[in-house]
C-alpha cells in the first residue's frame, strides 16, 4: 500500500486554510497547518513534507518571507511549494517565483483547479 502524502497548508485565515485542507484530504493527504509562516516553519519538523501551500499575506511572516525560508533548509529544496493568495500584481507573483515558489493560484480558488494544479507538481 502507497505510503499517504502529507501537505502543510500555511493561511491566516482559518476556513480558508480548513477549504484547502478539505480539499487535500479528500485527495489522500494527510495536513499540516500553520496561521503564518513562522507556524508553517515550525510545522516542517518530522518527516519531510510532499507538498506546501502558502498565502502570501500573513502576519508574523509573510509567505514570501516562508517560501525563502524553506527554500533555505536542505529538506526544502525540492519540495513543491505552491502559493494561494488573493494577490494579482505582477511584481508580487515575480517576487514569489524569485523566492521559490512552484505555482500560483488566485483565491477564490476552485478545488478541482487546485488538484490539477497539484497534480501537475507532484510526480
Amino acid at each position: 500500500m502507497a505510503q499517504a502524502r502529507t501537505a502543510l497548508v500555511v493561511d491566516d485565515s482559518s476556513v480558508m486554510r480548513e477549504m484547502v485542507a478539505q480539499t487535500l484530504r479528500k485527495a489522500g493527504f494527510e495536513l499540516r497547518l500553520g496561521a503564518n509562516g513562522q507556524e508553517g516553519l515550525d510545522r516542517l519538523t518530522g518527516p519531510p513534507v510532499d507538498l506546501i501551500v502558502t498565502d502570501v499575506y500573513m502576519p508574523v511572516m509573510d509567505g514570501i518571507s516562508f517560501v525563502k525560508a524553506v527554500r533555505a533548509r536542505p529538506d526544502g529544496r525540492k519540495v513543491p511549494i505552491l502559493i494561494l493568495t488573493t494577490e494579482t500584481k505582477p511584481e508580487i507573483k515575480q517576487q514569489g517565483k524569485a523566492a521559490g515558489a512552484s505555482g500560483w493560484i488566485v483565491k477564490p480558488f476552485n478545488p478541482d483547479m487546485l488538484l490539477q494544479v497539484v497534480g501537475k507538481l507532484l510526480p
